[in-house]
């Protein structure tokens, strides 16, 4: 499922991730959920909270992960 969102983790180090990718990602997410490339209005709202929240969601995660080797990967 969702193959073509791009990973967001190493190599991409976290901190490299921008706000516009993180958004993309759980823009391709919740449309391959849904079924829906775009929503029709009645249900935009709750297509744009999901998006939202996966978005938090995911920083929130890229921003908790430890990676081992990546600091190595880093400096190289």
């Amino acid at each position: 499922m969702c193959r073509s969102i791009k990973t967001l983790r190493p190599p991409v180090l976290p901190e490299e991730a921008t706000e516009e990718d993180i958004r993309a990602a759980a823009l391709q997410y919740v449309r391959k959920v849904s079924g829906f490339r775009a929503p029709a209005a009645h249900n935009r709202e709750a297509f744009d909270r999901a998006v939202d929240e996966i978005a938090a969601s995911t920083a929130k995660l890229l921003q908790d992960l430890e990676v081992r080797g990546a600091a190595t990967r880093a400096a190289s």
